[in-house]
């Protein structure tokens, strides 16, 4: 099942999420409608806050980059299967110099800016059957996981933006809060409460 996922300015996306028991009811049923969600949005990532659930899940098919001819061979050879289900992740180690790479957001549609994320991280989580796994992940698949994990944070892109980036961008996010925006797949946008 296809679900809305949750437009910026829904509190939600500014929580930091809770751990997730292994008896968690319909963890699996989520994962699934969350893999055809993303899909269906043209995504490479979502997280469970991007479908108002304040849970440490996300997950990632980074395999689009694989066609990317500027990438080496190296990278888009480890993309080509880079699918992953993320519980109770938590990174231990961020490594190497910062690098921009711009950078896009489900619940932000049609923005679009230029971050900085470190290019090398360690991380453990567990996998859709709560197995244990350490990682580290180099290039844009260690970035598309620093921008999800980021979600499970309650930080979104576009708090890693500078004061002035923010300004220029501030009228383009009022109107995705407002709901003032055509995409093409399910969004839930914030109520707005209504001046008495």
């Amino acid at each position: 099942m296809i679900l809305p996922i949750v437009a910026y300015g829904d509190p939600v996306l500014k929580k930091k999420c809770k751990d997730i028991p292994q008896d968690y009811p319909k963890l699996k049923e989520l994962i699934e409608n969350m893999w055809e969600t993303m899909y269906n949005a043209q995504g490479v990532g979502l997280a469970a806050p991007q479908v108002g659930r304040s849970i440490r899940l996300f997950l990632v098919d980074a395999s689009p980059f694989a066609e990317d001819d500027s990438l080496p061979e190296e990278e888009k050879e480890a993309l080509k299967n880079f699918k992953k289900v993320f519980i109770n992740p938590q990174i231990v180690e961020e490594e190497g110099d910062e690098w921009a790479f711009n950078e896009g957001c489900l619940s932000i549609p049609e923005v679009r800016e230029d971050v900085f994320r470190t290019p090398q991280i360690t991380i453990e989580y567990q996998d859709e059957n709560f197995e244990k796994h350490t990682e580290t992940l180099k290039g844009l698949a260690a970035r598309v996981v620093q921008h999800e994990y980021d979600h499970i944070e309650g930080i979104l892109f576009t708090d890693k933006l500078s004061s002035l980036k923010k300004r220029l961008i501030k009228g383009k996010l009022q109107k995705i809060a407002k709901g003032a925006i055509s995409v093409d797949y399910r969004m839930r946008f914030p109520k707005v409460k209504k001046a008495r």
